[in-house]
């Protein structure tokens, strides 16, 4: 394998996070604060996308009525974006080809690789529809190879170059890592955002807008205790049943613990998680998440809710009108994740003028 310095830093763009979502919640007292960021592979504004579709075609005239700002934009600013990260010298700069790298149909995301790239006009592929040669990337088509420029990529750093990252992965591209270092094609979102997913990092973020900016967070971050601090530690230990608990490195509502609904065998269970791994975990106290009336088993009732708005960050900054509403379809459940049965909702924001 040739032998390169820092191979997750490209020469393509300068820009590193293209897209991301950060999920907000209000508490009790109203309050507005960031539960965690999104870096890697934001997901779920097709759902956005979607019930907006859904939404006007049946409630045409409330659109009308109180002039809902569109979100039907965003696959066009999104395309926009990606082709302003195109390599410089690209062949042909006006229009590069982009595509969108999905891990396959099996995929639980796999309806919004699809319905984007149709969105955008642009091809899916898979790991075996790309080849590289000579550092640069080549698309297999049926007019011969085409050279790629830009890649949306919806897989994980992982398993995207066998060559660099798991060399057993199958859904990822030879070479593409050498290809992207050598400024011949960029990645969007670039490998290494995914640390901003990481939730401990969450536990800085505000630490390091006051360091680099000289400025304190508009939005205050729930307050989180990181366990491989021993005082932090020492407090989680002895208020668990009180605490969420959340595995650092995992996302979907998976690997956590709800202190007052969880059991004492699985309050024992966390605690053995922590002392023999405690970089691993964080704690917050339990938010009282916003509720929004929901239909659900038959009748109106409240459910517990959060927000996703997106951010494209190319030329312009563009924040999606709206967002993705997550539900807690269970009653009295704080889990919105749509791996543990949460829904979606239309998100309307209002246009003044």
């Amino acid at each position: 394998m040739p032998v390169f310095h820092a191979p997750w830093q490209s020469i393509a763009s300068p820009l590193r996070s293209s897209s991301c979502g950060t999920d907000l919640i209000r508490d009790r007292d109203g309050n507005y604060l960031v539960l965690e960021d999104n870096g890697r592979c934001p997901s779920g504004v097709s759902y956005v996308l979607e019930n907006r579709q859904v939404m006007k075609r049946v409630f045409p005239k409330l659109f009308m009525r109180y002039k809902v700002r569109p979100v039907d934009h965003y696959a066009q600013e999104l395309l926009n974006l990606l082709r302003y990260v195109a390599p410089a010298h690209c062949q042909n700069p006006a229009a590069p080809t982009v595509v969108l790298l999905t891990p396959g149909i099996y995929n639980s995301a796999y309806f919004e690789h699809s319905y984007l790239a149709r969105a955008m006009g642009i091809e899916i592929v898979v790991g075996q529809d790309l080849f590289v040669e000579d550092r640069i990337v080549y698309m297999k088509t049926t007019k011969g190879p085409r050279r790629v420029d830009v890649i949306y990529r919806r897989i994980d750093d992982d398993f995207i170059d066998p060559k660099v990252f798991r060399k057993d992965s199958v859904l990822g591209v030879p070479g593409i890592v050498e290809a992207y270092h050598c400024g011949n094609v960029n990645l969007a979102n670039a490998i290494g955002t995914g640390i901003a997913d990481d939730k401990v990092m969450y536990y800085f973020v505000p630490r390091m807008i006051k360091f680099y900016l000289g400025e304190e967070p508009i939005l205050p971050n729930v307050t989180t205790y990181l366990t491989m601090f021993d005082e932090d530690r020492k407090y989680v230990l002895d208020h668990i049943a009180e605490l969420v608990v959340k595995s650092a490195n995992e996302s979907g509502g998976y690997g956590m613990l709800i202190g007052p609904h969880a059991s004492k065998e699985e309050h024992a269970k966390f605690r053995q998680a922590i002392v023999k791994d405690p970089r691993n975990y964080i704690a917050q106290p339990v938010i009282q998440l916003s509720r929004g009336p929901s239909f659900c088993d038959g009748a109106i009732e409240g459910r517990h809710i959060d927000l996703r708005p997106y951010i494209l960050s190319g030329e312009k900054i563009t924040i999606i009108p709206g967002g993705l509403t997550r539900v807690a379809l269970r009653k009295g459940s704080l889990v919105v994740n749509s791996s543990q049965g949460g829904g979606s909702k239309d998100s309307w924001v209002l246009d003044d003028e």
